[in-house]
């Protein structure tokens, strides 16, 4: 299921969880007053279930996205924007490869990257639980961006098995797609 919220609801929603746990210690601010649209999406895992949401965030810093979720498998995951807004079980092989307009390499370490649907990695708790957040200045909710997600096909955010290594082409050694949250216009 998909949903936006717009304007004042939108900071709102927003405002209520306010940073990507990075370290211990470190929490970096991703969401601000500024936003002015969001959209929420179902994650989904292999067999089709609903195990949590991602909700995207614009404004004029970049694309937040928070992903709140559980029952995955415990430990380090890679997290991409991939081209397609679709996500159809088990593999998600239907949501195409990662968002990439300017063709590049995979990786922020890459010398001929980075895609701009690569993301940080995630930490999935002891529990198989996470509620993280992050963002990019390479993706968009406003149309004309080069890293538009919401064009034709639209997009989706996809949690894969293991972690990136960050600079492996094409999609960093994660391993198999495990959970997808699909994003389209209304």
């Amino acid at each position: 299921m998909k949903k936006w919220i717009y304007g004042a609801a939108a900071a709102a929603v927003v405002l209520s969880g306010c940073g990507m746990q990075m370290g211990k210690e470190e929490k970096i601010p991703v969401m601000s007053e500024g936003v002015t649209s969001a959209i929420e999406s179902d994650l989904i895992n292999a067999e089709g279930e609903t195990v949590g949401t991602i909700l995207l965030t614009g404004d004029k810093q970049g694309t937040g996205i928070r992903i709140t979720a559980e029952g995955l498998e415990p430990g380090t995951k890679a997290i991409h924007v991939h081209e397609k807004g679709e996500c159809t079980p088990p593999d998600f092989e239907s949501s195409g490869a990662h968002l990439n307009p300017e063709k590049k390499e995979h990786g922020f370490e890459n010398p001929k990257g980075f895609h701009a649907g690569d993301l940080p990695n995630i930490e999935v708790d002891a529990d198989g639980n996470v509620d993280l957040e992050t963002v990019s200045q390479y993706i968009s909710l406003r149309e004309g961006h080069p890293g538009y997600l919401l064009d034709e096909d639209g997009s989706a955010v996809v949690v894969h098995e293991g972690p990136d290594d960050y600079k492996t082409d094409p999609a960093g050694k994660s391993g198999a797609r495990i959970a997808c949250a699909a994003f389209n216009k209304k």
